[in-house]
């Protein structure tokens, strides 16, 4: 067996609402579409690229394993580098972006804060 590749190429999060979280991941990351279908938009973050999938067409992406609702709470958090994560908090305020928790200097040095996406899937901030 080969050695895993350096970095993860796509994440699929499963949204209830296509529009809502479109417009959401265009205005808070400021970033355009790189694709969009009838189920799914995508956004390119550099080395990953974060695929919004109707949670309707995720069923059978991963069939026979079922896909959670939001109210089942979150599973995961994504992480992004920042260099100022009070200057970036106060940008996400003028978005409309309420934080979940921060900014607040974590135990094992790192300064955090947390938001949702419209669709409960959990994103933090790190300095």
């Amino acid at each position: 067996m080969g050695s895993w590749p350096a970095s993860v190429a796509a994440i699929t999060l499963f949204v209830e609402d296509l529009v809502a979280s479109k417009q959401f991941y265009s205005e808070v990351f400021g970033l355009p579409v790189a694709f969009e279908d009838d189920d799914s938009v995508v956004f390119d973050f550099g080395n990953t690229i974060i695929n919004l999938l109707k949670t309707s067409a995720a069923r059978g992406l991963i069939e026979p394993a079922a896909v959670a609702g939001r109210e089942a709470g979150s599973r995961l958090q994504l992480t992004i580098h920042v260099d100022d994560v009070d200057a970036l908090c106060a940008e996400l305020a003028t978005r409309g972006v309420e934080l979940l928790n921060g900014p607040i200097d974590r135990p094992w040095g790192v300064r955090t804060a947390s938001f949702n996406d419209p669709s409960g899937h959990i994103w933090e901030i790190a300095q």
